[in-house]
């Protein structure tokens, strides 16, 4: 939310806070009163309000988010301090500054020892919204951040493995969406590197043992699929007979697993080629800006461009600083300068030309970028050919929909087939909708 809205935040675990350390510490003060000194005990600024205030300074950002996690832990000595702050968002005699709002989390007792229970009036002063988890929520994230298709595969057909905690004769065994968003970031290190994935790696992130054996070897099986069907030779339109051969034999659940290969495929090619588009809209903007800046500046082109570098630089350890930017955000950034300095490099001698050589760069990778052809229209042959207009197709067609990425590549490039498919899928889920209608009101009838 901090950075769709391109404001702060400061997140804070309450399981280490002491009443001192969340309200600060007493000291005497001389005052005085009706012509009489009096000592009166004050308190220092609260090391959390202390933190919010010093971001403001570092960064200039003035709106926030006070993210307080693990809440429900808190001590017992500050808990009635607690209860204050959650009602006038202040500790002791120091206020969130205005701008700022708190934003509070923590787990249900079930799942965390440390846990105390709110009495009626601390929750008389929250909003609550309970967390249920949600496979099909889940699953719009995971395709979104590239989880691994052998999970989502999985869990396609095992959606009660999806987060289950169980009590055991040996204690608690559990999986959690957690689990399985670690377990696939930990999958792609292990096959880029070409190192064996097996049950002792997968039972470390799926703390269920009969979750994690299924799971390993379904993924052998999908290793498997992976070999039968080489996804680029489909994608490049070159699938063989044998494939097709194989297909038509296939279970539904190996089709399901074609299926997902194919769309994971397709996902991370297209994202790869929105990241290098959103490098070369940046540096299109940089040399807008540097052209603008020539334009009313005495300085050297050279000097100005380096200035312009340095601006990008301070920005992006601004925004780090408030946590405003996103992890994509600053690699884009990043690239840009490092393409910038380049440009600086590359030039010969005094050459001042700096124009030239950053637009000879930006038509360059913009060439390569025009080269790069949407591989769906071969998708939507092949699957054409495998499954006519079967589900298999409405399964994919819903799949590219889901993926951020891919619609949005879409919606610039268009594809003849999406459009014409996705028609067909909404008419198809409207007919349903009908009949579900129509069948609810007969039940009223009867």
């Amino acid at each position: 939310i901090a950075q769709e809205m391109d404001i702060a935040l400061v997140s804070y675990s309450m399981t280490h806070h002491t009443r001192q350390s969340a309200l600060g510490l007493p000291f005497i003060e001389k005052k005085v009163f009706d012509g009489k000194e009096y000592s009166i005990s004050e308190y220092t600024m609260s090391e959390i309000i202390a933190s919010v205030y010093e971001l403001m300074e570092k960064t200039g950002v003035k709106e926030g988010i006070l993210f307080l996690d693990e809440i429900n832990c808190v001590s017992e000595t500050l808990s009635p301090v607690m209860l204050q702050f959650l009602q006038y968002k202040t500790f002791g005699c120091h206020k969130v500054p205005a701008g700022w709002i708190v934003v509070t989390a923590g787990n249900p007792p079930e799942y965390n020892k440390s846990v105390r229970e709110f009495d009626i009036a601390t929750w008389d002063r929250l909003k609550k919204i309970e967390i249920e988890p949600d496979f099909d929520t889940w699953k719009e994230y995971a395709i979104n951040m590239h989880t691994h298709p052998a999970i989502i595969s999985y869990l396609e057909n095992k959606r009660d493995c999806f987060y289950k905690i169980e009590s055991t004769p040996s204690g608690k065994q559990f999986v959690t969406a957690r689990g399985w968003s670690d377990l696939s970031d930990i999958m792609r290190i292990y096959e880029r590197k070409g190192i064996r994935i097996d049950e002792n790696l997968i039972k470390q992130y799926l703390q269920n043992s009969v979750v994690s054996k299924n799971f390993a070897l379904f993924y052998d099986l999908f290793v498997k699929y992976k070999a039968d069907y080489p996804i680029d030779k489909i994608l490049s339109g070159n699938a063989t007979n044998e494939i097709y051969n194989k297909l038509k034999k296939a279970q539904f659940d190996e089709r399901i697993a074609l299926l997902d290969l194919l769309l994971s495929n397709i996902g991370d090619t297209i994202g790869q080629i929105l990241k290098k588009e959103n490098v070369l809209l940046e540096l299109r903007q940089q040399i807008q800006q540097f052209q603008k800046t020539c334009g009313c500046s005495l300085k050297k082109p050279v000097d100005v461009f380096v200035s312009q570098i340095d601006e990008i630089v301070n920005k992006i350890q601004r925004k780090n600083m408030a946590s405003t930017i996103t992890v994509e955000n600053r690699k884009v950034a990043m690239s840009v300068v490092a393409i910038m300095k380049q440009c600086i490099n590359d030039l010969p001698g005094d050459n001042d030309d700096v124009l030239e050589k950053i637009k000879t760069v930006y038509y360059d990778e913009l060439a390569k970028f025009k080269k790069k052809v949407a591989e769906m229209t071969n998708a939507f042959a092949f699957l054409e050919k495998a499954f006519g207009n079967g589900q298999e197709m409405l399964i994919f067609v819903t799949g590219l929909t889901m993926n951020k990425d891919v619609a949005r590549f879409i919606g610039k490039y268009g594809c003849e087939k999406y459009y014409e498919y996705n028609k067909r899928l909404l008419i198809y889920e409207r007919q349903n909708e009908i009949v579900s209608k129509i069948d609810e009101l007969m039940s009223l009838d009867d």
